[in-house]
């Protein structure tokens, strides 16, 4: 009988609910189940640290924000991670290719393949998806628990507009390993994954095995000029508009005039000046089989 570790919120909107379900589903698939009791997200990477080793799998059940309050302790336990997406956007999952439905999502613990993925780190603070300096940053510090818990999606939209109102560019250097640029923007954002904020895309290639940063900055005054490159942000093409500079490499260095906040898939991490780095094929994911390209990709 194979042993998981099952690391859920129960504060979150659904999350009481949520680990009684996924502790039925997991023992119904043949695993012996111990769930982790934490009061708070500052705490679980140390418990997953001291108690994951024990396990096979160490099952992270909610959103984005989840995983990655996980991501520190899973990697120093040395055992895979299991996803069963819970949460608002759930973007790691859609990398993965594991849907927002906790039965197919345990089942895919129960049957998937162990794979190895990259992550981000920014000043020592890891991350799956996006890190980001500017809009995401105001966003997530405006996006409170109560109004996700309230709204849930629509928190977010209500949460962006507030912040694309009172938006206003700042100056940035950049600084990779083979030229430095300075601009005015309103943005930069380094991508780990394939998706994040529900579901655009950080570069139209990307993956989260690829060995790569992927970077952009959103180089315009005006933030109603997003309004015009959604499409372009749902397919990664956003790097094709003269005003979003386009970068990749394994290690960028960001600094601001004043210090900024850092958002990391969801969360206030840390401030500018930051220093962000690829840690290629740092942790293990259960997730279903990688499919190869199509021959019209």
């Amino acid at each position: 009988m194979r042993r998981a570790l099952l690391v859920v919120n129960a504060k979150s909107r659904s999350g009481e609910a949520a680990a009684k379900q996924i502790r039925e589903e997991l023992e119904g698939r043949g695993f012996a189940v111990t769930p982790l009791d934490c009061d708070t997200p500052d705490k679980t990477s140390a418990l997953i640290a001291r108690e994951g080793p024990a396990y096979d799998v160490i099952v992270v059940g909610g959103g984005d924000g989840s995983m990655n309050a996980a991501a520190r302790g899973v990697v120093d336990a040395g055992r895979p991670l299991g996803l069963v997406p819970t949460g608002t956007a759930n973007d790691l999952a859609r990398t993965l290719d594991i849907p927002a439905d906790i039965p197919e999502a345990c089942r895919i613990i129960a049957e998937g393949e162990v794979r190895q993925i990259d992550l981000g780190e920014v000043n020592g603070r890891l991350f799956f998806n996006v890190a980001s300096i500017g809009l995401s940053a105001e966003l997530a510090k405006s996006l409170t628990s109560e109004i996700k818990q309230r709204f849930g999606k629509l928190g977010y939209l209500i949460t962006a507009l507030k912040v694309l109102a009172r938006a206003r560019p700042f100056r940035v250097r950049i600084r990779s390993a083979d030229r430095t640029c300075r601009a005015l923007t309103l943005q930069v954002a380094i991508g780990n994954g394939r998706y994040y904020g529900g579901g655009n895309v950080i570069e139209q290639d990307a993956e989260i095995d690829d060995g790569r940063l992927d970077l952009y900055s959103l180089e315009f005054s005006r933030a109603w000029r997003l309004a015009l490159m959604l499409r372009s942000f749902r397919a990664g093409e956003h790097g094709a508009w003269s005003e979003v500079r386009a970068m990749s490499g394994h290690e960028f260095e960001i600094r601001t005039r004043r210090p900024r906040s850092v958002n990391a898939d969801g969360e206030i991490v840390t401030k500018t000046p930051a220093t962000f780095r690829l840690l290629p094929r740092a942790i293990s994911v259960i997730a279903p089989p990688k499919q190869p390209p199509s021959e019209a990709d």
